[in-house]
């Protein structure tokens, strides 16, 4: 028959130890609910007896008391009284030197084999949702160099024309669209830890019908995009190339109206594999589609625009397949009424218009990059050389974002659920990956200077350009990467203005001036413009960092039940139908 013993009450490795009394056999301490009871009993077994130890809390105090313990000694009789006058001898056991040696060793082992699990459960978790993401953002990617190849062989004016849309199409339909679609994120993976699921769905269908209203507004741009490249002093003929690529290019920007939020939707609730799965069909399809429209058709730039719509499209396609058939996600239409799409905006605008901001900034920075291209002596090869450069960075950026987007899942869940310990955790795993992988591409970088420009293209000049800048390409991905997987915290706790306000200064203050100064004043000309790009990324790596490290993660965890909590008050009131109304107490700091 084995002996029972009263567990004490403390914590270890952050939770709280409930006092009951159990059996302490070996077998019944290794049936326990985790791995480290098993050394918390071998520990108390150490421990026991009549001594000190008995009720010893297993916290720092105790763990110094551990370290204090002496052999068992004989208390003297008082008053000068003899032995045999003073009675019974009493006796205070005390463990011995080794005994308590043995206990701050276990301790230790214990302590550090819960930290080496939870570091490796959250590499996984983080793993598992930015695995499929970057996947799947490669894929998507795949169709942008698809598209630069083609308008390569097409000629050295549609290559130069097709990059000049591409980047007016992204600092006015595609960043915009992104930025808006990211004030949804901390709403649902913070209602998502909540197991608040009902909010997931109301914050879906109102994000999907502002980015539809936006992009319908985007379009009139797109329509009238001639002045506004005249008016930028652009190149006649390569102004005439990009209005035809933008005007063919409205459908893909309705498609990805409805393609974002329903990616964030998925992505919340830890869906990414069903992201992969229809990106891979889609990108299938779309080589033999480019072909078919731009080769066999002889549509030229109208068949590149349309394919990428086409790849959008399928893509969309397969999502909404998936949520017909699978059982498993929550749907996004459950609970769908017109009044109640179009109403309760404020709060989600109040995430979306600076997560918006956040997002432009510094997309738009490589877009001025191109139309500051158009100034130079040399404009076509400058950018054409700029735009083989600007897709690079966007192959190396998958990585980078995909973690971004994965800690901020993370995040959100663990401030949802009331872990600030967790959520910290993901953020600094998160960090080193990016940082490793910033380094990893400034080696790649430095390695294929000399043939990369040879993928897109045999014009001299161009490749001349492309072989100067791509070092400093590969120093810019060294900051640009961390600072990604720093952005991503900051959407996972829910503060998308402290973003864009790092990026107004880093880029705008700190990166304009040294581009202005580098490119114009000193006459370094197109690599003047990656020194600006590589002062601007440091500087927001510099700045999120510090953010990083003066965020309060118990008020974090504090400001998210407050926000699920709202989330459940509005929930019960069978008078108002938007359940996130009152979601967003709080977002700033």
């Amino acid at each position: 028959m084995c002996s029972t013993c009263t567990e004490s009450r403390g914590i270890i490795n952050g939770d709280p130890l409930q006092s009951k009394d159990e059996c302490c056999n070996e077998d019944s301490m290794r049936s326990g609910r985790s791995e480290g009871r098993f050394f918390n009993g071998i520990l108390r077994r150490l421990l026991q007896a009549s001594g000190p130890f008995l009720t010893l809390p297993l916290t720092e105090v105790g763990r110094e008391r551990a370290l204090a313990g002496s052999t068992s000694c004989r208390e003297e009789p008082s008053n000068g009284s003899s032995a045999a006058e003073a009675g019974p001898i009493k006796l205070r056991v005390k463990p011995t030197p080794n005994r308590a040696t043995m206990a701050f060793g276990l301790w230790m082992i214990n302590n550090r084999y819960c930290q080496s699990l939870q570091v490796g459960e959250e590499v996984q978790a983080l793993w598992k949702i930015a695995g499929p993401i970057g996947m799947t953002t490669f894929l998507i990617y795949s169709r942008s160099v698809i598209s630069m190849l083609f308008l390569g062989r097409l000629g050295t004016t549609e290559l130069a024309g097709g990059t000049l849309a591409i980047g007016f199409l992204n600092i006015t339909g595609n960043s915009i669209l992104r930025g808006l679609s990211m004030g949804m994120d901390p709403i649902c993976c913070q209602a998502y830890g909540a197991k608040r699921y009902s909010v997931l769905s109301q914050t879906f269908q109102k994000t999907l019908c502002l980015l539809l209203l936006v992009s319908i507004s985007i379009s009139v741009i797109w329509l009238n995009a001639g002045p506004i490249f005249r008016w930028l002093g652009q190149d006649p003929n390569i102004t005439k190339v990009a209005k035809v690529y933008l005007v063919f290019s409205i459908p893909e920007l309705l498609a990805q109206a409805h393609l974002h939020p329903l990616r964030i939707f998925l992505r919340t609730q830890g869906l990414t594999t069903p992201l992969t799965i229809a990106a891979t069909f889609a990108a299938l399809l779309h080589l033999p589609f480019n072909y078919f429209l731009t080769t066999y058709l002889k549509l030229g730039v109208k068949g590149i625009a349309l394919a990428v719509a086409f790849n959008t499209l399928n893509l969309n396609l397969g999502l909404i397949i998936y949520l017909m058939v699978s059982k498993r996600p929550l749907k996004p239409w459950n609970g769908a009424t017109f009044t109640s799409a179009f109403q309760g905006w404020g709060p989600l605008l109040s995430l979306a218009l600076p997560s918006a901001a956040s997002v432009c900034l510094e997309w738009w920075w490589y877009e001025i990059m191109l139309f500051l291209c158009g100034l130079l002596s040399d404009p076509q090869a400058s950018l054409a050389a700029m735009g083989i450069l600007i897709q690079t960075t966007g192959l190396l950026y998958v990585v980078p974002i995909s973690l971004s987007s994965g800690i901020a899942t993370r995040v959100g869940h663990a401030l949802g659920a009331g872990q600030p310990s967790l959520a910290q955790l993901a953020a600094i795993i998160g960090l080193i990956v990016a940082f490793a992988f910033g380094l990893s591409a400034l080696i790649f970088m430095n390695a294929v200077r000399s043939v990369w420009g040879k993928l897109f293209t045999d014009e001299s000049k161009i490749l001349d350009l492309v072989s100067i800048a791509l070092p400093i390409l590969g120093l810019c991905e060294l900051g640009n990467s961390p600072q990604t997987a720093a952005c991503g915290v900051l959407t996972g706790t829910a503060r998308p203005k402290l973003g864009a306000r790092i990026n107004l200064c880093a880029f705008y203050v700190v990166g304009l001036p040294v581009v202005i100064l580098t490119c114009f004043v000193c006459k370094v000309g197109f690599l003047g413009l990656w020194l600006g790009l590589l002062s601007a990324q440091f500087s927001c790596l510099f700045m999120m960092g510090y953010a990083l490290i003066r965020t309060d993660w118990r008020h974090q965890t504090k400001r998210a039940e407050e926000l699920t909590l709202a989330a459940d008050q509005e929930a019960r009131a069978p008078d108002r139908d938007d359940l996130e109304s009152v979601l967003l107490i709080t977002t700033d700091l």
